[in-house]
C-alpha cells in the first residue's frame, strides 16, 4: 500500500493514527509512505510503516518529479492520496497501482487522478481531520475506531531528560508558536509565572521555532529553554511524558496522540475541527479565546483550565 501524505506535521500525526488502526486489523499490509524530508523521522518511528520515500519540498517541481519517477518504477496494490492537493494528485497519477483512492474534499484538481473518492463523514460538520481520514479505513473494510495511543519507536535520549520530575503532572511542556501569528497566544509568560507560583515542584520547558523566554525572574532549576532547538529534538520533547500546553499546532497533536495530557489554546480556529483527538477525552481540554480573539484570553483563565485537566483521573 502506498500512502501519499507529505505534510504538515499535524496532518501526518492524524494519518499515522489512522494507519496504525488499519495496520492492527491488517497486519499483512506493507506500507510505503511519501513524506516531506523534514517530517521523515516521525514516519520512520512508526513500526507499521515499512518504507519511506522522501519528498524534498524545497527543490520545488524537481522534487515532485523525482518522487513521480520513483513511484513509476514500482508497483503497488493500492495508492491512497490522503493529502488531496495537486502535488499529491500528481504523485498518485504516477504510481502504478490498480486502485487509487482520494478524498472527496480534495482541492487543486487532485481528485482527477483517483479512481475512487472516499465519502466525507455524515452531517454538516465541521469535520475533524481524523474523522475525514477514517473514511479510508471504512472503505477498506476496517473498523473505524482509532487505536490509542500512537505507538512509536523510542525517541532519542537528550540531556534535558534529567531536568524533568518523575511525576508527569509536574512537567509542563509549553510550545509558544503555531503556523501563523493569528493562532499564537501571547500569554505564555504570564501563564508560566502562575504555574511556578501555584504548583509546587513544577518544571516548565519552552519550545518554539524562534528563541524566546519568559519575562521577569526565573526560579533556579525550574525552567528549561529549548526554543530554537533542532526539529528532531522538538518532536522528542512533544512526546515526553508531561502536561502539554500550546496553540493549535502539530506538536500539540503529536503530544495528544502519544497519550499526554494536553491543554490546547484556540482563537480563530475551531477545536471541533482542529482540537486534540478524541474530542471530549478526559486527557485533553481546549480553551477558546473570547470571540476567537487570542488577545482577550487571560492567563488566569488558562490556568483554571490547566488545574482542572490535572485533577482529572
Amino acid at each position: 500500500m502506498l500512502i501519499i501524505k507529505p505534510s504538515s506535521l499535524g496532518d501526518i500525526v492524524h494519518g499515522l493514527q489512522v494507519l496504525q488502526t488499519l495496520a492492527i486489523q491488517r497486519p499483512e499490509l506493507r506500507i510505503t509512505w511519501v513524506v516531506r524530508d523534514r517530517f521523515a523521522g516521525l514516519v520512520e518511528a512508526a513500526p507499521f510503516v515499512s518504507e519511506v520515500i522522501l519528498y524534498k519540498r524545497k527543490q520545488g517541481w524537481r522534487a515532485i518529479w523525482d518522487v513521480m519517477k520513483t513511484l513509476r518504477a514500482r508497483r503497488f496494490d493500492a495508492a491512497w492520496d490522503m493529502q488531496g492537493l495537486l502535488r499529491s494528485g500528481l504523485m498518485t497519477w504516477a504510481a502504478r497501482a490498480p486502485e487509487k483512492w482520494g478524498r472527496s474534499d480534495s482541492r487543486e484538481g487532485a481528485g482527477l487522478f483517483c479512481n475512487k473518492r472516499i465519502p466525507m463523514p455524515l452531517g454538516a460538520g465541521p469535520h475533524h481531520a481524523i474523522a475525514v481520514l477514517l473514511g479510508f479505513v471504512r472503505a477498506a473494510g476496517g473498523h473505524a475506531e482509532i487505536a490509542f495511543p500512537l505507538a512509536l519507536k523510542p525517541a532519542p535520549a537528550f540531556a534535558w531528560h534529567a531536568f524533568f520530575a518523575d511525576e508527569p503532572l509536574l512537567n509542563f511542556v509549553i510550545f509558544t508558536d503555531s503556523r501563523g501569528p493569528k493562532k499564537e497566544w501571547k500569554g505564555f509568560s504570564d501563564l508560566t509565572r502562575l504555574i511556578w507560583e501555584t504548583i509546587p515542584g513544577s518544571r516548565v520547558a519552552w519550545c518554539a521555532g524562534q528563541p524566546a523566554s519568559p519575562e521577569g525572574p526565573i526560579p533556579d532549576g525550574r525552567f528549561l529553554n529549548l526554543t530554537g532547538c533542532p526539529f528532531e529534538e522538538m518532536l522528542a520533547l512533544a512526546r515526553y511524558p508531561s502536561v502539554f500546553i500550546g496553540n493549535d499546532s502539530g506538536p500539540m497533536h503529536l503530544s495528544a496522540a502519544v497519550g499526554n495530557r494536553v491543554l490546547a489554546i484556540f482563537g480563530p480556529t475551531s477545536p471541533l475541527r482542529f482540537g486534540p483527538w478524541p474530542i471530549g477525552s478526559s486527557r485533553t481540554h481546549s480553551v477558546m479565546a473570547p470571540d476567537g480573539v487570542l488577545a482577550e484570553l487571560k492567563a488566569e483563565t488558562v490556568l483554571t483550565a490547566l488545574q482542572e485537566l490535572r485533577r482529572r483521573s
